[in-house]
């Protein structure tokens, strides 16, 4: 019997208008698959908060100032390594 791929777990937060995009991203790319089921993920929505340092660049807010916005935090499985790290690329771009 052939040995099963690992499973990973990504897990990833977004600002709430990037998280449907990062979804279809990330599932285009093959995450969320299980047998018989795909597009499967965990969302939750909370309060994330962040100081940027001095030499960063920011998406949002301003370097020095703390900033605190509505996100998502999202789960989701990938089956195999080669997987995973196409399921990774796909959520950086």
């Amino acid at each position: 019997m052939a040995a099963s791929a690992t499973r990973y777990k990504l897990i990833f937060h977004a600002p709430l208008g990037a998280v449907e995009a990062c979804k279809q991203a990330i599932f285009e790319a093959g995450a969320g698959h299980y047998p018989n089921y795909s597009q499967c993920a965990f969302t939750v929505v909370g309060d994330g908060q962040f100081l940027p340092g001095p030499a960063a660049q920011p998406h949002v807010g301003r370097p020095g100032v703390l900033e605190t916005l509505k996100e998502a935090k999202v789960e989701a499985i990938c089956v195999g390594e080669e997987t995973t790290r196409k399921v990774v690329a796909a959520l950086k771009k």
